[in-house]
């Protein structure tokens, strides 16, 4: 019997276009879907651009108008990896046209912005999904399952960091990320600590922040080395309080030397603590006792952590970036097809977005801020 296909359109051919391109040819080798997926129309910038991205990333057509792409009748799912500026409009457009939407993270510039979103979304019976694909390691769930079972006792602190290095360098050029609509790296890179930390322990109900700009200027571009003030924040802390009771603390950081990727957690509780970060992401560190002679134990990722089977039949050979891209793009065509809402959808993202946002002005204002 012949599967059904649905199409997909892509804007964007850039880092993160690349990496949902590989996913969405990937995907139906990992996984078993009921469906074929089909690469339909890829739309950038120009047409250049969109021309020579659709041949590498095995799209069939390309066009350099992402609303011809949207109204597209081949074209089932939009996905939207283009400037954080211009997701609103491309997304209301794919929601009018009743498509599916999947858009990377942020959602938009503004809460106000993602919530008009959310409800446009929710209003036409949309399937949406953000980007947020860290949260699909086997390993965060397996923490999540810990947590939530009561292995590590009643929770007591959670502890978040987001830190990179990919700003540290002061002479690194102005760009998307340090324009204001960018938000900083609270909302660059924070969005994520912030999911992760809403993925664990539940929903922030305050928040009190301290933001800094460790480069007040950097140059306007690579072509024009005028300085130009930075308005954003290069650094941000934060004390959250959950609405399950605990307080927690976040920071992101793009400017942190010597870190690559090291978005990490713990979370602490009576009778034990699970920890994690990025930077070995197929381990996980459980301690469960308090004895003076107990310490972490090292969970290696393995098929018993599904869907890490669908990649490998043994442990420790490690999944990496670009599969977590595959198990996101998987639910996703799962919730297309069921027509249900996926853990991250907009409003899940909105709900990041209005967190990020009240950092923001607690940091600004030098006061505890309600969500």
């Amino acid at each position: 019997m012949t599967k059904p296909t649905i199409g997909i359109g892509l804007i964007g051919s850039g880092f993160m276009g690349r990496c949902h391109a590989h996913a969405f040819n990937a995907v139906s080798g990992l996984f078993d879907l009921p469906v074929n997926l089909s690469c339909e129309v890829l739309a950038d910038a120009s047409e250049e651009i969109a021309s020579a991205g659709a041949e590498k990333l095995g799209f069939f057509r390309s066009t350099s108008d992402w609303r011809s792409m949207i109204e597209d009748p081949k074209v089932d799912i939009v996905a939207i990896t283009a400037p954080n500026v211009l997701h609103e409009p491309m997304a209301m457009a794919a929601i009018a046209a009743g498509k599916t939407v999947y858009c990377e993270k942020p959602l938009s510039t503004t809460a106000d912005s993602a919530l008009k979103m959310t409800e446009a979304a929710e209003d036409a019976d949309v399937v949406t999904l953000v980007g947020f694909n860290f949260l699909r390691n086997p390993m965060v769930k397996l923490a999540r399952d810990i947590i939530t079972s009561g292995e590590i006792g009643a929770v007591t602190g959670f502890r978040g960091r987001h830190a990179e290095n990919y700003m540290c360098n002061p002479d690194t050029p102005h760009s998307f990320r340090t324009d204001t609509q960018g938000g900083g790296a609270l909302a660059d890179i924070g969005s994520h600590i912030v999911s992760m930390a809403r993925y664990l322990l539940g929903p922030v109900t305050a928040t009190s922040g301290v933001s800094q700009t460790i480069h007040t200027s950097r140059p306007k571009s690579l072509q024009n080395l005028e300085r130009a003030p930075v308005l954003v924040d290069d650094m941000t802390h934060a004390l959250l309080r959950f609405e399950c009771g605990i307080v927690g603390s976040i920071e992101a950081n793009w400017a942190a030397t010597g870190r690559t990727m090291d978005l990490s957690f713990e979370v602490t509780g009576t009778k034990g603590a699970v920890a994690f970060s990025q930077e070995r992401m197929n381990e996980l560190q459980l301690i469960t006792g308090t004895g003076p002679l107990s310490g972490f134990t090292r969970i290696e990722a393995g098929p018993q952590h599904p869907p890490y089977a669908q990649f490998c039949p043994a442990a420790g050979h490690h999944l990496g970036f670009n599969d977590l891209k595959v198990i996101e793009v998987a639910q996703l065509i799962n919730a297309h097809l069921r027509v249900h809402s996926c853990d991250t959808d907009f409003r899940e993202a909105y709900e990041v977005q209005k967190t990020i946002e009240a950092i923001q002005r607690s940091a600004a204002e030098a006061c505890w801020t309600a969500v």
